[in-house]
């Protein structure tokens, strides 16, 4: 395994581990589930989120098939054609994963109890302004973008760029219906917040 096959790995593992590690302490500690995916949700909303969370965890198989090298093909050929190998782009990539985490990790430390993975329709907590949310208003979504991009940097294959592209169109989508849920839950406070604080960056 190679110091770049390790990075990758390593990253992975930080991202899962601050994924399951807040997730279980919403729960264990707060009495908070997390997870509202789908919920309260019908059609085709429904089916974005859940459809994303299957592409993630199929994402994260092919990261890890190609970390360890075992070629076990899924989908046609030219999905794992190599695009372009420049060590640059690696290194791009490298600093794209470590960015991803820091911004995820920052922005669950901001979030507190009010972190949730969908739209929580029934329970969303707090309106969060402070900490990274005061830079940007999604900072989760950045460091998923970022993460998905430095790994396509890194493997540059059309799988993991086809990847990276859906991501970014499907979470811009979301982020769409996110802001139309907050107008309504928390009106001026949150009109007043989007003036101050960009979308992105």
């Amino acid at each position: 395994m190679t110091l770049l096959q390790i990075w990758v790995l390593l990253q992975l593992v930080v991202f899962y581990g601050l994924f399951i590690g807040r997730s279980m302490l919403l729960l264990v500690s707060y009495g908070i589930n997390p997870f509202a995916v789908g919920k309260g949700k019908k059609g085709y909303h429904r089916l974005l989120e859940i459809f994303f969370l299957i592409g993630l965890a199929y994402w994260t198989w092919e990261t890890v098939n190609r970390i360890f090298g075992w070629e076990i093909v899924l989908l046609p050929q030219v999905f794992y054609k190599e695009l372009f190998e420049v060590w640059a782009l690696d290194m791009a990539g490298c600093g794209l994963l470590l960015a991803g985490n820091l911004i995820f990790a920052w922005a669950l430390c901001s979030f507190g109890t009010s972190w949730r993975i969908g739209i929580d329709h029934q329970s969303p907590g707090s309106l969060v302004t402070s900490g990274v949310f005061s830079r940007t208003r999604n900072p989760i979504f950045i460091a998923a973008d970022s993460i998905f991009l430095g790994v396509a940097l890194i493997y540059g294959n059309l799988f993991f760029s086809v990847a990276f592209v859906l991501t970014a169109v499907g979470i811009h989508y979301q982020i769409l219906q996110e802001e139309r849920f907050l107008a309504q839950r928390y009106g001026a406070a949150y009109s007043e917040y989007c003036q101050r604080v960009k979308r992105y960056f």
